[in-house]
């Protein structure tokens, strides 16, 4: 039986455990982190000096509510991934990009029974979801790249009184 999830879903919790299973992520030595933004992805990839790739999900969701007939709210989870490469090594640069891209490939494998699951519970995961490669460096000898991913969930818009002091 599937266990109600009551509008939520934790995306960080759910590629955590993806990194820790998937083969590649495992050989390439990714590391799992969460972070706060693109500030926090770069702050948490600085500190780690031992590792030499991330998956990193961040905390804040960008969103926004819609007030139609189904009534529901919007948020969207960025993942980041990174590997650091030699400086200046474009080969080694692009090599990294290629794993990230399979990487990528693999966990949306993963999402594609997840998505089901969700569904059974009333969560709704936007079916695009496109790969950003990041065309600069984060810092000296990195490749990084992100993808975001829309969870609909229902919202009752219902006027309660109960919530007003009137």
């Amino acid at each position: 039986m599937t266990a109600q999830l009551n509008g939520r879903w934790d995306a960080a919790a759910f590629f955590e455990v993806l990194t820790a299973t998937n083969r590649l992520a495992q050989s390439e030595g990714f590391t799992f982190c969460r972070v706060s933004g693109l500030d926090g992805f770069e702050e948490a990839v600085n500190q780690a000096q031992t590792a030499s790739a991330f998956v990193c999900v961040s905390d804040i969701a960008d969103g926004y509510m819609e007030m139609n007939n189904t009534p529901r709210t919007r948020r969207i989870k960025t993942v980041f991934f990174a590997m650091r490469h030699a400086a200046e090594d474009m080969a080694a640069r692009a090599e990294c990009m290629e794993i990230m891209r399979e990487l990528f490939r693999q966990f949306m494998s993963r999402l594609l029974p997840e998505k089901v699951r969700l569904e059974q519970n009333c969560i709704y995961l936007d079916p695009r979801i496109s790969f950003n490669e990041i065309d600069r460096y984060f810092f000296s000898g990195a490749a990084g790249a992100y993808f975001q991913i829309a969870v609909d969930v229902f919202t009752d818009l219902r006027y309660n009184p109960d919530e007003w002091c009137e």
